[in-house]
Protein backbone atom coordinates (compact mmCIF):
# COMPACT_ATOMS: atom_id res chain seq x y z
CA UNK A 1 0.00 0.00 0.00
CA UNK A 2 1.18 3.44 -0.20
CA UNK A 3 2.57 3.79 3.40
CA UNK A 4 5.33 1.54 1.87
CA UNK A 5 6.73 3.37 -0.69
CA UNK A 6 8.68 5.96 1.79
CA UNK A 7 10.90 3.21 2.93
CA UNK A 8 12.91 2.85 -0.64
CA UNK A 9 16.00 1.16 1.35
CA UNK A 10 13.48 -1.66 2.85
CA UNK A 11 14.31 -4.95 1.84
CA UNK A 12 11.69 -7.04 -0.50
CA UNK A 13 10.80 -8.85 2.63
CA UNK A 14 10.44 -6.24 5.17
CA UNK A 15 8.40 -4.49 2.41
CA UNK A 16 6.16 -7.07 1.95
CA UNK A 17 5.75 -7.43 5.63
CA UNK A 18 4.73 -3.65 6.08
CA UNK A 19 2.39 -4.25 3.00
CA UNK A 20 0.53 -6.93 4.69
CA UNK A 21 0.05 -4.80 7.73
CA UNK A 22 -1.41 -2.13 6.32
CA UNK A 23 -3.66 -4.30 4.40
CA UNK A 24 -4.59 -6.07 7.61
CA UNK A 25 -4.55 -2.63 9.31
CA UNK A 26 -7.25 -0.95 6.42
CA UNK A 27 -9.64 -4.05 5.95
CA UNK A 28 -10.23 -3.88 9.80
CA UNK A 29 -11.88 -0.18 8.88
CA UNK A 30 -16.10 -0.31 9.46
CA UNK A 31 -18.08 -0.22 12.52
CA UNK A 32 -19.83 -2.81 15.06
CA UNK A 33 -22.07 -0.16 16.72
CA UNK A 34 -24.76 0.23 14.36
CA UNK A 35 -27.63 -2.00 13.24
CA UNK A 36 -27.93 -5.26 12.18
CA UNK A 37 -29.56 -4.61 8.57
CA UNK A 38 -33.15 -6.47 8.09
CA UNK A 39 -32.78 -10.32 6.74
CA UNK A 40 -28.71 -10.45 7.89
CA UNK A 41 -26.14 -11.11 10.26
CA UNK A 42 -24.20 -7.75 9.62
CA UNK A 43 -24.09 -4.14 11.01
CA UNK A 44 -24.29 -1.45 8.80
CA UNK A 45 -20.74 -1.18 7.50
CA UNK A 46 -20.03 -4.19 9.44
CA UNK A 47 -15.89 -4.44 9.85
CA UNK A 48 -16.17 -7.89 9.83
CA UNK A 49 -17.66 -8.69 6.67
CA UNK A 50 -15.94 -9.92 3.93
CA UNK A 51 -14.62 -8.13 0.77
CA UNK A 52 -15.48 -9.07 -2.82
CA UNK A 53 -13.09 -10.98 -4.24
CA UNK A 54 -11.28 -9.28 -7.02
CA UNK A 55 -11.11 -10.05 -10.66
CA UNK A 56 -9.71 -8.78 -13.25
CA UNK A 57 -12.28 -7.14 -15.22
CA UNK A 58 -13.24 -6.50 -19.54
CA UNK A 59 -10.80 -4.28 -20.82
CA UNK A 60 -13.39 -2.47 -22.78
CA UNK A 61 -16.66 -3.74 -22.36
CA UNK A 62 -19.01 -1.05 -23.05
CA UNK A 63 -16.82 1.89 -22.85
CA UNK A 64 -17.74 4.61 -25.55
CA UNK A 65 -21.25 2.91 -26.05
CA UNK A 66 -23.01 5.05 -27.99
CA UNK A 67 -26.59 5.21 -26.86
CA UNK A 68 -28.99 3.13 -28.80
CA UNK A 69 -31.81 5.25 -31.02
CA UNK A 70 -34.46 5.43 -27.95
CA UNK A 71 -32.08 6.65 -25.27
CA UNK A 72 -32.17 9.70 -23.93
CA UNK A 73 -28.30 11.48 -23.63
CA UNK A 74 -28.54 12.61 -20.27
CA UNK A 75 -24.27 13.69 -20.74
CA UNK A 76 -22.79 14.02 -24.16
CA UNK A 77 -19.31 15.83 -23.23
CA UNK A 78 -19.96 18.66 -23.75
CA UNK A 79 -22.59 20.45 -21.37
CA UNK A 80 -24.56 20.14 -18.52
CA UNK A 81 -27.91 21.45 -19.83
CA UNK A 82 -30.06 18.39 -18.33
CA UNK A 83 -28.75 18.47 -14.82
CA UNK A 84 -29.68 20.59 -12.03
CA UNK A 85 -27.78 21.34 -8.84
CA UNK A 86 -28.62 21.61 -5.13
CA UNK A 87 -29.42 25.72 -5.38
CA UNK A 88 -29.51 26.07 -9.05
CA UNK A 89 -27.52 25.29 -12.12
CA UNK A 90 -25.15 22.59 -12.26
CA UNK A 91 -21.29 23.75 -11.14
CA UNK A 92 -19.46 20.69 -12.08
CA UNK A 93 -16.11 21.23 -14.47
CA UNK A 94 -16.72 20.30 -18.12
CA UNK A 95 -14.03 19.77 -20.14
CA UNK A 96 -12.75 17.36 -23.15
CA UNK A 97 -15.80 15.12 -23.24
CA UNK A 98 -15.96 14.00 -19.09
CA UNK A 99 -17.94 16.25 -16.06
CA UNK A 100 -16.01 16.36 -12.64
CA UNK A 101 -17.12 17.00 -9.65
CA UNK A 102 -16.07 20.66 -8.01
CA UNK A 103 -15.57 20.30 -4.49
CA UNK A 104 -18.09 21.66 -2.76
CA UNK A 105 -20.81 22.26 -4.88
CA UNK A 106 -22.92 19.92 -4.20
CA UNK A 107 -24.59 16.77 -6.11
CA UNK A 108 -26.16 17.48 -9.10
CA UNK A 109 -29.38 15.58 -10.66
CA UNK A 110 -30.97 14.95 -13.67
CA UNK A 111 -33.83 17.43 -14.79
CA UNK A 112 -35.87 14.19 -15.45
CA UNK A 113 -37.54 11.88 -13.44
CA UNK A 114 -37.71 8.44 -14.50
CA UNK A 115 -39.24 5.52 -13.37
CA UNK A 116 -38.06 1.93 -14.76
CA UNK A 117 -34.87 2.16 -16.60
CA UNK A 118 -31.32 1.20 -18.17
CA UNK A 119 -28.69 3.30 -17.40
CA UNK A 120 -25.10 3.83 -18.74
CA UNK A 121 -22.62 5.47 -17.37
CA UNK A 122 -18.46 5.94 -17.39
CA UNK A 123 -16.50 6.88 -14.56
CA UNK A 124 -13.07 7.52 -13.79
CA UNK A 125 -11.56 7.94 -10.16
CA UNK A 126 -8.46 10.60 -9.57
CA UNK A 127 -5.23 8.74 -11.29
CA UNK A 128 -3.53 10.93 -7.95
CA UNK A 129 -4.28 8.95 -5.13
CA UNK A 130 -4.76 10.06 -1.78
CA UNK A 131 -5.80 8.71 1.23
CA UNK A 132 -7.28 5.14 1.84
CA UNK A 133 -10.30 3.51 2.41
CA UNK A 134 -14.09 6.36 1.70
CA UNK A 135 -11.37 9.09 1.02
CA UNK A 136 -10.52 7.48 -2.50
CA UNK A 137 -12.60 8.56 -5.39
CA UNK A 138 -15.74 8.80 -3.41
CA UNK A 139 -18.95 9.46 -5.37
CA UNK A 140 -22.08 7.53 -5.69
CA UNK A 141 -24.78 7.22 -8.35
CA UNK A 142 -28.02 7.57 -6.79
CA UNK A 143 -30.97 6.09 -8.67
CA UNK A 144 -34.36 7.79 -8.16
CA UNK A 145 -32.04 10.20 -5.92
CA UNK A 146 -32.39 8.03 -3.00
CA UNK A 147 -30.44 4.45 -3.62
CA UNK A 148 -26.73 4.61 -4.03
CA UNK A 149 -25.25 2.42 -6.14
CA UNK A 150 -21.37 3.15 -4.47
CA UNK A 151 -18.64 4.72 -6.92
CA UNK A 152 -15.08 4.79 -5.29
CA UNK A 153 -11.21 3.57 -5.82
CA UNK A 154 -11.54 0.02 -4.53
CA UNK A 155 -8.35 -0.94 -6.42
CA UNK A 156 -6.29 -2.51 -4.07
CA UNK A 157 -7.78 0.00 -1.12
CA UNK A 158 -9.67 -2.29 1.47
CA UNK A 159 -12.80 -0.16 2.91
CA UNK A 160 -15.92 -1.78 4.37
CA UNK A 161 -17.48 -4.32 2.33
CA UNK A 162 -21.13 -2.61 1.69
CA UNK A 163 -19.56 0.57 1.18
CA UNK A 164 -16.78 -0.21 -1.67
CA UNK A 165 -16.75 0.61 -5.06
CA UNK A 166 -20.17 -0.71 -6.66
CA UNK A 167 -21.63 -1.58 -3.22
CA UNK A 168 -26.00 -0.65 -2.87
CA UNK A 169 -24.12 1.56 0.08
CA UNK A 170 -24.89 -0.20 3.58
CA UNK A 171 -26.93 -3.03 2.11
CA UNK A 172 -25.13 -4.77 -0.09
CA UNK A 173 -21.63 -5.95 -1.51
CA UNK A 174 -20.86 -6.51 -4.90
CA UNK A 175 -20.55 -9.66 -5.94
CA UNK A 176 -17.05 -9.06 -7.09
CA UNK A 177 -14.39 -6.27 -6.95
CA UNK A 178 -13.88 -5.75 -10.64
CA UNK A 179 -12.73 -2.41 -10.44
CA UNK A 180 -9.27 -1.33 -12.71
CA UNK A 181 -6.75 1.21 -11.54
CA UNK A 182 -6.95 4.69 -10.36
CA UNK A 183 -7.52 7.10 -13.45
CA UNK A 184 -8.47 4.07 -15.70
CA UNK A 185 -12.04 4.82 -17.38
CA UNK A 186 -14.66 2.11 -16.14
CA UNK A 187 -18.76 1.29 -16.98
CA UNK A 188 -21.45 0.66 -15.21
CA UNK A 189 -24.47 -0.41 -17.21
CA UNK A 190 -27.75 -0.57 -15.11
CA UNK A 191 -31.16 -1.61 -15.13
CA UNK A 192 -33.67 -0.61 -12.31
CA UNK A 193 -36.82 -1.35 -11.56
CA UNK A 194 -38.74 1.11 -9.34
CA UNK A 195 -40.55 0.46 -6.41
CA UNK A 196 -44.38 0.64 -5.93
CA UNK A 197 -47.18 1.44 -3.34
CA UNK A 198 -50.75 1.10 -2.94
CA UNK A 199 -53.06 4.11 -2.09
CA UNK A 200 -52.68 3.69 1.74
CA UNK A 201 -48.77 3.87 1.50
CA UNK A 202 -48.24 0.10 1.91
CA UNK A 203 -45.34 -0.98 -0.29
CA UNK A 204 -46.02 -3.52 -3.07
CA UNK A 205 -42.98 -3.83 -4.51
CA UNK A 206 -39.40 -3.04 -3.46
CA UNK A 207 -37.36 -1.44 -5.78
CA UNK A 208 -34.57 -3.90 -7.83
CA UNK A 209 -31.37 -3.29 -9.47
CA UNK A 210 -29.24 -5.28 -11.82
CA UNK A 211 -25.59 -3.78 -12.28
CA UNK A 212 -23.08 -4.67 -14.35
CA UNK A 213 -19.36 -3.39 -13.71
CA UNK A 214 -16.85 -3.60 -16.82
CA UNK A 215 -18.34 -6.63 -18.02
CA UNK A 216 -18.80 -8.46 -14.66
CA UNK A 217 -22.45 -9.17 -12.77
CA UNK A 218 -21.58 -7.36 -9.61
CA UNK A 219 -26.04 -7.46 -8.81
CA UNK A 220 -27.98 -9.54 -10.15
CA UNK A 221 -32.02 -8.33 -9.64
CA UNK A 222 -31.04 -7.64 -6.64
CA UNK A 223 -33.65 -6.36 -4.70
CA UNK A 224 -32.87 -2.76 -2.70
CA UNK A 225 -34.00 -2.32 1.13
CA UNK A 226 -34.68 1.53 0.94
CA UNK A 227 -33.00 4.46 0.81
CA UNK A 228 -29.72 4.35 1.41
CA UNK A 229 -27.60 6.34 4.23
CA UNK A 230 -24.46 6.20 6.00
CA UNK A 231 -24.17 3.90 9.54
CA UNK A 232 -28.61 3.92 9.18
CA UNK A 233 -30.59 1.25 8.18
CA UNK A 234 -32.76 1.45 4.75
CA UNK A 235 -36.10 2.32 4.84
CA UNK A 236 -38.96 3.28 2.19
CA UNK A 237 -40.90 6.20 2.46
CA UNK A 238 -43.70 6.77 -0.41
CA UNK A 239 -43.47 8.76 -3.43
CA UNK A 240 -44.56 8.45 -7.09
CA UNK A 241 -42.31 5.78 -8.02
CA UNK A 242 -40.12 8.20 -10.33
CA UNK A 243 -36.79 10.04 -9.93
CA UNK A 244 -33.85 11.81 -11.16
CA UNK A 245 -30.58 9.99 -11.50
CA UNK A 246 -28.18 11.75 -9.12
CA UNK A 247 -24.36 11.97 -8.71
CA UNK A 248 -22.53 12.50 -5.81
CA UNK A 249 -20.37 15.45 -4.80
CA UNK A 250 -17.89 13.06 -1.86
CA UNK A 251 -15.52 15.85 -2.47
CA UNK A 252 -13.07 14.09 -4.72
CA UNK A 253 -12.56 14.69 -8.12
CA UNK A 254 -14.15 11.58 -9.80
CA UNK A 255 -14.84 12.25 -13.16
CA UNK A 256 -17.94 11.01 -15.53
CA UNK A 257 -18.52 10.98 -19.17
CA UNK A 258 -21.62 8.70 -21.51
CA UNK A 259 -24.51 8.97 -19.83
CA UNK A 260 -27.23 7.78 -21.93
CA UNK A 261 -31.00 6.05 -20.09
CA UNK A 262 -33.43 3.95 -22.31
CA UNK A 263 -36.91 3.88 -20.32
CA UNK A 264 -38.74 0.37 -20.00
CA UNK A 265 -42.02 -0.31 -20.75
CA UNK A 266 -43.87 -2.64 -18.84
CA UNK A 267 -43.26 -5.47 -21.96
CA UNK A 268 -39.59 -5.20 -21.25
CA UNK A 269 -39.64 -6.09 -17.66
CA UNK A 270 -38.22 -9.53 -16.69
Amino acid sequence: MRNTHRFGVATGLCAAALATFNLHALAAEGYKDTPIIPGQKWHVHDSDRPMAPVITPAETFSLGAPPPSDALVLFDGKDLANWVGDKGAARWKVENGYMEVAKGTGAIRTRGAFEDFQLHLEFATPAEVHGHSQERGNSGVFLHGRYEIQVLDSFENPTYADGQCGAIYGQWPPLFNACKKPGEWQSYDIVFQAPHWDDAGKLLKPAYVTVIQNGVVIHDHREILGATGHRVLPKYSPYPSHGPIELQDHGNPTRFRNIWLRKLNESEQP
